[in-house]
């Protein structure tokens, strides 16, 4: 039996190509390959691997103007896909497709640009592998490759295939695309003209992405899971719960989440997990000390949002770093705008409940950025009358020509007095300090609840943080708030107010959070919304195992006041008459970042649910024990 069904199988076999050849078939109406007319475009499109000196290939989308000749390149590079970047919208014409994160309209299509955005090795359509602000060439970095060497290679290939170009070649971009061109200026290639850096990543521990002065952003967590497992971003990190404040309490510590999330098996995640303080790792990496110790000689404009919500810390420090190269004042440039985190390519009308004079985004591009390109990068261009630095003033909402940053020369101490008052006095007499109670299982959010996540879409406000109205947390018993008078004469402040504060603990660690605050008059005429607001003009947070050194942690003496001193991002701001000034002092900003345990543990990234203890904090201010703020008053 078994051998003639054995036949039977074969003989089936054995005809079944004579009976396929019967059944008749359509024709796939699909081309092998579909090669699109581009009819009416009025910029053509080109898509290409250029290799680097290592034989990887980055993925490279170049965007040519209709009879474009003699033209600048402008390019961003990016780890977060070009084809996205610059296919918007299936559309006819360049500026519908390049709408989108890293795209100054007025200057690229009223410019006349030939527009380049690459992959980054190792993302989306480029070969290689992928690491996180990829160092330079050296010790973090044993290869012969890195952003620096990928540029380069890059503006040679451009140069020398781009038919179309005059030879010059500009880079911008914002974010990870704004650390990119600080990478540019290291060792660049005689073509590369300019470089205009736009909110850059540039000192991960000390005040942009990863840590501020050792406190650790847990809400970018996601963002490193999804930057990092997969090279298109596809694998998502998922939710637990609508309010993230939940999220992160219920897990315990950040390293804790991390593990239950499988973040271990991406390499960032453990980088950061082994280098918890200010140790070679970060300083090495740092683009202010890199570029501080090199050559200056592209110029560079440097652009900041005082409202940075991501990258507060990057530009003005890269600013303080090189401009002393700077001799002849041509070479560095500073802009300040009123902006969230990359809003100067943005609509730049308002942010959150602020509304300005006019489109400050749309200024910048226009008066500001496309002269400034345009001298460096289009043949027979005009100088342009761009000041060494543009700085918007809040509070009057104008435009200021500067010749230098900052614009204070001096610092004028603004004291934490007793009764909660403030004021430019050094207190004489009273109270010798102020306490309240920290309690890690109820720490204080970093806005009103329910915490959203970081994100731009989807209803998500994430942008505006640092704008909220600040009532919410002056009405916590876990929040001492300092007011002075009302204003009679304006207050103008023009660089980085520094944290004084003479404070102890019961516990054996701490995290010190000061916010400068400008008080609206309880009523504002046309804006009822604005009345009694309370502005963060500047704000961070400093964990207290590092007030000794940022290297090596220390535990806190207990119950002993000491003196924590810390830099508050730059601010160019008046307040003004009818204004009071604020300054609010807590211990945790929570979820934003990880929660101090306030008992001392060698990595607060394992702190078990025990460490985690309630501490009694008292802010001093008495003759001797006097807390402040130096503020940068400009006469």
């Amino acid at each position: 039996m078994r051998s003639f069904a054995r036949c039977c199988f074969y003989m089936m076999v054995a005809v079944a190509p004579a009976i396929r050849a019967q059944v008749p078939t359509l024709p796939s109406e699909t081309p092998a390959k579909l090669v699109p007319t581009n009819a009416g475009f009025d910029y053509a499109r080109r898509e290409v691997m250029i290799p680097m000196r290592d034989g990887v290939k980055l993925h490279t989308v170049i965007l040519v103007p209709k009879a474009a000749s003699g033209a600048p390149l402008l390019m961003t590079r990016t780890p977060y896909d070009a084809n996205a970047l610059t296919t918007h919208a299936q559309s006819m014409h360049l500026a519908p497709a390049l709408v989108g994160y890293d795209n100054a309209l007025d200057v690229i299509i009223g410019g006349g640009y030939i527009r380049v955005v690459q992959d980054i090795r190792g993302k989306y359509g480029s070969e290689g592998d992928y690491v996180m602000n990829r160092p330079l060439h050296g010790p973090q970095n044993p290869t012969s490759v890195d952003e620096s060497t990928d540029t380069y290679d890059t503006v040679d290939w451009l140069v020398k295939n781009v038919p179309e170009s005059n030879g010059k070649v500009g880079i911008l971009g914002i974010s990870y695309d704004g650390f990119l061109p600080l990478m540019a200026l290291v060792n660049p290639h005689p073509a590369l003209k300019v470089s205009v850096p736009m909110n850059p990543m540039v000192d991960g521990w000390m005040g942009d992405d990863w840590f501020h002065n050792g406190a650790f952003r847990q809400q970018n967590m996601p963002y490193i899971y999804e930057q990092e497992a997969t090279r298109d971003n596809s694998a998502k990190w998922w939710t637990s719960h609508f309010d993230d404040y939940d999220m992160f309490m219920q897990a315990g510590s950040a390293g804790e989440l991390g593990r239950l999330r499988g973040l271990e098996q991406v390499g960032f995640w453990n980088k950061i997990l082994a280098h918890p303080s200010y140790d070679a790792f970060w300083r090495e990496q740092a683009m202010d000390k890199i570029l501080g110790a090199m050559p200056l000689t592209i110029p560079v404009m440097l652009v900041h949002s005082l409202w940075d919500q991501e990258d507060i810390y990057g530009a003005p420090a890269v600013y303080r770093a090189i401009k002393p190269k700077d001799t002849n004042n041509d070479k560095v440039f500073l802009v300040m705008g009123p902006w969230h985190h990359g809003q100067e390519i943005d609509e730049g009308s308002s942010l959150g409940a602020l509304r300005f004079e006019t489109n400050t985004s749309r200024t910048f591009q226009r008066e500001v950025l496309l002269p400034f390109l345009n001298q460096y990068l289009k043949d027979g261009a005009p100088k342009a009358n761009v000041a060494p630095v543009t700085a918007y003033e809040t509070g009057t909402n104008v435009w200021r020509r500067l010749d230098a940053w900052p614009a204070a020369q001096g610092t004028t101490p603004l004291y934490l007095e007793p009764n909660l008052k403030l004021g430019f006095a050094a207190p004489a007499g009273g109270a010798a300090f102020d306490e309240y109670v920290s309690d890690p299982a109820k720490p204080v959010p970093f806005r009103a609840r329910p915490s959203q996540p970081v994100g731009y879409d989807n209803g998500l406000t994430w942008p505006q943080w640092l704008v909220d109205d600040q009532r919410e947390a002056s009405g916590r018993p876990d929040v001492l708030v300092y007011v002075s008078d009302v204003l009679t004469d304006p207050v103008k402040i023009g660089g980085q107010p520094i944290a004084n504060l003479v404070a102890s603990t019961s516990g054996t660690d701490a995290d010190w959070v000061v916010k400068l605050i400008d008080v609206y008059p309880d009523e504002v005429a046309g804006q009822a919304a604005m009345g009694g607001y309370q502005l963060m003009v500047a704000g961070d947070i400093f964990r207290g195992r590092y007030r000794e050194s940022f290297e090596t942690p220390k535990a806190i003496e207990a119950n002993k006041p000491l003196t924590y001193k810390f830099a508050l991002p730059t601010a160019n701001h008046v307040f003004l008459p009818g204004h009071k000034i604020m300054v609010q002092v807590q211990s945790s900003w929570f979820p934003l970042y990880d929660r101090n345990p306030q008992t001392f543990v060698p990595n607060i990234f394992w702190a078990k649910p025990g460490d985690y203890k309630k501490a009694t904090q008292q802010i001093y201010h008495a003759p001797g024990q006097a807390s402040f703020i130096a503020l940068p008053v400009v006469r």
